[in-house]
């Protein structure tokens, strides 16, 4: 009510000037109204929302046209109006600016266009907000996916990784070694990594190092002087973060799946830092015939690192000349 008595305000005005009749010009203005209203309301509840928002553009014309018709003769309507009953067919009597219909069109589509931009400005911020939420949901929804194909990821890390190395415990208890409680410790520290660190989206590599160092301890146990390994670290900042157990399970595969040659089963491991990134190398001799680079178990990283490092790392596994060679570099900041 208060924007039309401010649109009737503004007809007064406009077509009150260079006249002091104040009778014909607000008689004019008040004929005037309806005929805003009508087109202004047609435009803004009608054709807007339901044929220019879903971009129906053909129907959105058509029915423009058809209503600038009816709102047109309409308003030659208005002008015969002033000049039939407000001014008694005297031409000269009539507001200056009510004789001419290009004026009287202007100052109604005027109006009309000015709240039909306002309805289109507030169905997009509305559209906008819409949008915005439902992207919202999506992401909340594909974070959530995430989050539990990672929880499935570390549940299959879980008892893989504990069931290798209960069997080489199991083994030593068996011989009855002297080694025994110090592959419980080492077996123990191990456990406390795998059950409370793992569930921490990233860890200390140091933390990393120090637990593939006691898993290194476990093997040589159990290898005996059927081992070489080669772990070698150079730059590891105290600052570094990577993702729990990501590195581990490369060096619990090396010794699962390598292969004795000459009576040794050989392991190299590199472990370095540069420009906040890191860089892991490891190899291990094996038979051919029986490695593959799709194992459960490196089937498994591969979608952790999608998921945790995505476009943030390149992995190359080769299987050749007796070797089984993993490269690692991973982006951490």
């Amino acid at each position: 009510m208060a924007f039309w008595c401010g649109v009737l305000l503004f007809y007064t005005y406009f077509f009150g000037v260079d006249t002091n009749d104040f009778n014909y010009v607000l008689s004019f203005s008040l004929f005037l109204m309806p005929i805003t209203i009508a087109t202004t309301y047609v435009y803004i509840y009608k054709i807007i929302p339901e044929y220019l928002i879903t971009k129906r553009y053909m129907l959105f014309g058509l029915y423009s046209l058809y209503t600038l018709i009816i709102s047109a003769y309409l308003i030659v309507i208005s002008v015969f109006y002033g000049f039939v009953y407000l001014s008694n067919f005297v031409y000269a009597d009539m507001a200056p600016i009510s004789r001419n219909l290009v004026f009287v069109t202007v100052a109604v589509y005027l109006v009309v266009i000015l709240v039909s931009a306002f309805k289109i400005l507030k169905l997009n911020l509305k559209h906008s907000e819409e949008t915005k939420k439902l992207e919202t949901k999506i992401l909340e929804t594909q974070l959530k996916l995430k989050e539990q194909e990672l929880n499935y990821l570390k549940m299959q890390i879980h008892p893989h990784f504990l069931f290798n190395t209960l069997n080489t415990m199991y083994g030593f208890a068996l011989k009855k070694a002297d080694e025994t409680p110090e592959m419980i410790l080492k077996l123990s520290n191990l456990l406390d990594y795998l059950l409370y660190q793992v569930d921490k989206p990233f860890v200390s590599l140091n933390d990393e190092v120090n637990h593939m160092n006691d898993y290194i301890e476990l093997e040589k146990m159990r290898f005996n002087d059927t081992l070489q390994i080669h772990f070698d670290t150079e730059n590891i900042t105290e600052d570094t973060k990577i993702a729990p157990m990501l590195l581990l399970p490369f060096v619990e595969n090396s010794f699962k799946h390598g292969s004795l040659k000459n009576g040794i089963l050989h392991v190299v491991i590199k472990l370095s830092c540069k420009n906040k990134s890191v860089f892991f190398e490891i190899e291990n001799t094996c038979n051919t015939s029986t490695v593959t680079e799709h194992g459960i178990g490196l089937e498994n990283i591969k979608k952790r690192l999608d998921l945790l490092y995505k476009n943030l790392y390149t992995l190359n596994i080769t299987n050749e000349n007796g070797l089984f060679k993993v490269n690692l570099k991973l982006k951490t900041a």
